[in-house]
């Protein structure tokens, strides 16, 4: 079965950063992208970045461009997000999920396979 697993959350000042990880199992990185997504408090579910599987082609929502940096590590099964700069704004749980390959930006794939997601709170 497909599996993911969040870490690396944690209380952060503003300026900070963290480094989340994804660790995933029964599904090859080849034919999944995998993406991170953060919910706020009152807030709607929204996309932070993505990697493609076929490719590693990445991408990013405006509001982390130039501060967030997501990447993979094939031989460990292990996807990451570094978070630089961080803002109150930030402040979130953060998910990942898997996507069957398509084409295109994966922000906009359908995902359906999701880990248990990881507290991040930036304040002072």
């Amino acid at each position: 079965q497909l599996q993911l697993v969040e870490s690396g959350g944690g209380l952060v000042q503003p300026g900070g950063s963290l480094r989340l990880s994804c660790a995933h199992s029964g599904f090859t990185w080849d034919y999944f992208a995998i993406g991170w997504f953060r919910q706020a408090p009152g807030k709607e579910r929204e996309g932070v970045s993505c990697i493609r599987g076929h490719d590693g082609s990445t991408y990013y929502t405006d509001s982390v461009k130039g501060r967030f940096t997501i990447s993979r590590d094939i031989a460990k099964n292990t996807v990451y997000l570094q978070m630089n700069s961080l803002l109150s704004e930030d402040t979130a749980v953060y998910y990942c999920a898997a996507s069957p390959p398509a084409p295109g930006d994966c922000l906009h794939y359908v995902y359906h396979n999701w880990g248990q997601g990881t507290q991040v709170t930036v304040s002072s």
